[in-house]
C-alpha cells in the first residue's frame, strides 16, 4: 500500500505541473538572441575551408573518371562534416551519455572484426584494430597506411578506421580536463560517462558517407569487415547500418527507447527524430542515381511554387522545376536545397538549429531553419553552399549498378528469350506507367490505350533501360499506395515548421488524402477510421521510388519492411534478399501482414533526464535525475506510443495515460493486469496519435492479380534493371 500511495502522489504532482509544463512549452521558444557558429566565432572565413581536388577516393564506384569538379565533389561527400562535430560533442553530452559516437567508435564495445555485422558500417581501408589503447586509453582503430595525401585535418579532421566518421581535436580539452580523464571509466563507469560535464579527448564529425558509403553490388568484398576501396560506393545509401546502435549506443534495456530503436529495421534512419515531428518513421537509405534525368524529369512537369526563405539559397526561382528527392517528395526545393538541408539534418550550424527545436522530445513548437539567417551567421552554411555545385556533378555521373556485370550475376538471370519477352511486356502493361522516366509525348495519357502501346514498343527496344531512372518522380496519394503511412504523414517540412524552408509552397498547399481505414491490433472487426484533415499531419503521399538497381536494394519498400534482412552484401545475399521481398511484393498472401507490426519485446518503461524538460516538469525526478513513467506491457504495438503528440488540445488525456501509467507501476500489477489497465486507454492514444497505422510491409498491391507465371517472368525482367 506504501507503494501504491507513492504512486498516487506522483499523480497528483504530475496534474499540478501539468498545467505549467504546457503553459512553458509556448515561452520555450521566446527567448532572444543571435547564434553564431564555430568558425564564424573564430573569425575565420569560406577560405579557411579549401575543398580536396586530389582524387582520394579514385578506386571507388567502380574507378569512374572523374572531372576536377566531380572529385572536389565526391571528397566532400565523403569527408566533409560541416562543423558538425560541435554538435556530436555536445549531443554526448546533453544527451547523458545516450549518443556518443567515440564510444561507438571505440573497439571495446564494438570490435572492427564484427563492426559491419553489428553496426552495418564500414571499415576504413588501410586500418586495423587496435592492438593497444592510445594516449587517451581508447581503443580506436589503427592505421597501417598512411591516409592519401591531399586532405587538410585542420578541416577534415583525422580517420577514425570507420568511414564517414572523421575524429577532431577537442579545443575544450585543456590540462584541467586531462586530469579528469579515464579511458578505462569512460568505457565502464556509467557515472562517469552519463556525466554532463565529461569532456572528451576528440570530438567526431559525421560525413554524408557514414549513411551512403556501402559495399559495392556489382564487385563486393569478399569479407565485409576487410573491404578494398575498389569494394566501396559511395552514395548507394547503406542498407546495412544499424541505426539505433550507432548513434544510441548507451540506450538501455528497460527503456521505450530501446524498445523503439530494436525494433528499427536495418538499413532505414530516421531523419525526423532530430528534430522529432513525433512520428515513428525510420526509411531506407536513398541510393542515388541517374540526377541528369532526374532533372530532366522535372524540366517536363509542371513548376513548384517557392516562397519565403527558400528563395535566399543561390538559384532558387519563385517557380522552378525539382525533382522530388524524399519518399513524400517534401524537399522540393531543389538539388541544392535538398543536399544541404543534409548537412543541417546531421548538426551543421547546431548553434542556430537546436534554438528551433527541443532536441529529443519535441515539448517546445517548432520554428523554420531559416535560410537566410544561416547565410548571414554561418561560415560552415556558406562553405557547404560553396560545394553543393560539386557534389551535384559528381553525382550526375553515378550509374546503375548491373546484376549482369557482377562476377556470376549472369547465372541468376534466366536465358530463356520467351520468358524474358513476357517479363518485358508485363512490365509495359502494368509498371512502366509509374516505374519509367521515359514516358509518352504530352498529347498522350499514359494509362490509356494509345499509352500502354506505346509503352510495349519501348519496352522492346534495347535502349528502353539507358539513363531510365525507372520512376516518373510524381507523388501519389496513399489511399492509392495503401503502404504504411508513417513517411506520408511527417510534419517536419509543413509551414512554421523546422523544414519549412526547404519545401515548397506548393508542397506545403496539397490537399490533405481522404479518410484511410487502418488495421487495428486491439479490435480487428473494427477498423481505425483517420481523417488527416483532422490531425496535424502532412497530406499523405509517396513519390514512386526508383528501381534502378532494385536486384540489389532489397527488403523493399519505403521502410525496408517487405522481405527478410540478410547482411549479406555478396552477390548470393543480395539475391536471396531480392528473391524473398520480391515474392512477398506479388503475392500479399507471403507477407506478414500483422505480424510485421513493432511490439515491445519486452516491459519497459520512460527514462527521461529531468533536463530534457520544462522546470516544474522535473519535480517527478528521482535521485538519479531521470523521471521515470510506466510500466508498458510486452508486446505493446511501439507506434502506440511513439507517435503522439504533445500538445494543448490533449493536454488533459496525457495527463490521464501518464496517470495510468504510473498506476500500474506504483501498483505493482501483474503483466496481465498492465496489459488491462493499458487496454482502458487505448481509445485516447489512438484519439492523440499522429499516425495510427500499425500494419509495416503492407501495400503497393499493383501486380498482384497477375498469373503466377507472369509475375515468373516479370521478375526476370526486373532483375536485369
Amino acid at each position: 500500500m506504501k507503494a501504491l500511495g507513492k504512486g498516487r502522489d506522483h499523480v497528483l504532482r504530475l496534474a499540478r505541473v501539468g498545467s505549467w509544463l504546457f503553459a512553458c512549452v509556448a515561452l520555450v521558444s521566446c527567448t532572444k538572441n543571435e547564434p553564431i557558429d564555430e568558425a564564424k566565432a573564430a573569425g575565420k572565413s569560406t577560405a579557411d575551408f579549401p575543398q580536396i581536388t586530389a582524387d582520394i577516393f579514385k578506386p571507388m564506384d567502380g574507378g569512374i573518371d572523374l572531372s576536377p569538379e566531380e572529385i572536389m565533389g565526391r571528397n566532400t561527400w565523403n569527408l566533409w562534416s560541416g562543423g558538425n562535430q560541435h554538435f556530436w560533442n555536445h549531443a554526448a553530452q546533453d544527451s547523458y551519455g545516450l549518443m556518443d559516437l567515440l564510444k561507438m567508435l571505440d573497439n571495446r564495445r564494438f570490435p572492427r572484426s564484427e563492426r559491419f555485422k553489428t553496426l552495418g558500417l564500414v571499415n576504413e581501408p588501410g586500418f586495423r584494430a587496435p592492438s593497444k589503447p592510445d594516449d587517451f586509453g581508447l581503443w580506436l582503430d589503427e592505421p597501417v597506411e598512411p591516409e592519401p595525401a591531399g586532405i587538410d585535418e585542420t578541416v577534415y579532421g583525422t580517420p577514425s578506421g570507420v568511414l564517414g566518421f572523421r575524429l577532431f581535436p577537442n579545443s575544450e580539452f585543456n590540462d584541467e580536463a586531462r586530469k579528469k580523464w579515464d579511458g578505462k571509466r569512460f568505457y565502464e563507469d556509467k557515472a562517469y560517462y552519463n556525466d554532463n560535464r565529461l569532456i572528451r579527448p576528440y570530438r567526431v564529425g559525421v560525413a554524408c558517407g557514414a549513411c551512403h558509403i556501402a559495399p559495392n553490388p556489382s564487385n563486393p568484398p569478399a569479407d565485409p569487415e576487410n573491404p578494398r576501396w575498389e569494394n566501396l560506393a559511395s552514395a548507394i545509401g547503406n542498407q546495412y547500418i544499424n541505426e539505433g546502435k550507432v548513434f544510441a549506443c548507451n540506450v538501455e534495456r528497460g527503456g521505450f527507447f530501446y524498445e523503439m530503436l530494436a525494433a528499427q529495421p536495418r538499413g532505414t534512419s530516421d531523419t525526423s527524430r532530430i528534430a522529432t515531428d513525433h512520428i515513428n518513421n525510420p526509411n531506407a537509405i536513398n541510393p542515388i542515381f541517374l540526377l541528369a534525368e532526374r532533372e530532366r524529369i522535372a524540366k517536363n512537369a509542371s513548376p513548384a511554387k517557392m516562397t519565403g526563405g527558400a528563395l535566399a539559397l543561390p538559384g532558387e526561382t519563385e517557380e522552378m522545376s525539382v525533382p522530388h528527392i524524399l519518399k513524400d517528395g517534401a524537399d522540393s526545393i531543389g538539388v541544392r536545397g535538398a543536399t544541404i538541408r543534409v548537412y543541417v539534418n546531421i548538426g551543421m550550424f547546431s548553434e542556430y538549429w537546436l534554438t528551433r527545436h527541443n532536441r529529443l522530445i519535441g515539448l517546445s513548437p517548432q520554428q523554420p531553419f531559416e535560410i537566410p539567417y544561416a547565410r548571414k551567421h554561418s561560415v560552415f552554411w556558406r562553405a557547404t553552399e560553396e560545394r553543393l555545385d560539386n557534389i551535384a556533378a559528381f553525382f550526375r555521373k553515378l550509374k546503375p549498378f548491373h546484376l549482369a556485370d557482377a562476377s556470376g550475376g549472369q547465372a541468376y538471370i534466366t536465358s530463356d528469350s520467351a520468358v524474358m519477352t513476357r517479363g518485358k511486356e508485363i512490365f509495359a502493361g502494368s509498371c512502366a506507367v509509374c516505374h519509367s522516366s521515359k514516358q509518352p509525348p504530352l498529347n498522350i495519357d499514359p494509362r490509356s490505350g494509345e499509352g500502354k502501346a506505346w509503352f510495349r514498343a519501348e519496352v522492346m527496344k534495347p535502349e528502353f533501360l539507358e539513363n531510365n531512372f525507372l520512376s516518373d518522380d510524381k507523388r501519389y496519394p496513399l489511399t492509392k499506395i495503401e503502404t504504411n503511412s508513417a513517411r506520408a504523414f511527417a510534419t517536419n517540412a509543413k509551414a512554421h515548421h523546422i523544414w519549412d524552408n526547404f519545401s515548397s509552397q506548393t508542397y506545403k498547399e496539397l490537399s490533405p488524402v481522404d479518410e484511410l481505414e487502418f488495421f487495428n491490433p486491439f479490435d480487428e472487426t473494427h477498423p481505425i477510421k483517420f481523417k488527416p484533415k483532422d490531425r496535424d499531419v502532412a497530406p499523405g503521399y509517396y513519390r514512386t521510388p526508383s528501381l534502378v538497381s532494385v536486384w540489389s536494394s532489397a527488403p523493399f519498400l519505403h521502410n525496408n519492411m517487405l522481405g527478410k534482412f540478410t547482411g549479406d552484401p555478396s552477390v548470393a545475399g543480395r539475391m536471396d534478399a531480392f528473391n524473398d521481398a520480391v515474392e512477398k511484393l506479388l503475392w500479399p498472401e507471403k507477407r506478414l501482414n500483422k505480424d510485421s507490426i513493432w511490439r515491445t519485446q519486452n516491459e519497459c518503461s520512460f527514462h527521461l533526464r529531468k533536463e530534457f524538460v520544462p522546470k516544474p516538469f522535473d519535480e517527478l525526478a528521482g535521485p538519479d535525475g531521470y523521471i521515470t513513467i510506466g510500466r508498458i506491457p510486452k508486446g505493446t504495438p511501439i507506434n502506440l506510443v511513439a507517435n503522439l503528440q504533445p500538445d494543448f488540445q490533449h493536454a488533459g488525456a496525457f495527463l490521464k495515460a501518464a496517470g495510468k501509467l504510473m498506476k500500474i507501476n506504483a501498483g505493482n500489477l501483474s503483466p496481465e493486469a498492465a496489459e488491462a489497465e493499458l487496454r482502458k486507454l487505448v481509445p485516447d492514444l489512438i484519439a492523440m496519435n499522429k499516425c495510427p497505422d500499425f500494419i509495416e510491409d503492407k501495400g503497393h498491391y499493383f501486380g498482384t492479380d497477375l498469373s503466377d507465371n507472369d509475375k515468373r517472368a516479370l521478375i526476370e525482367y526486373l532483375k536485369t534493371f
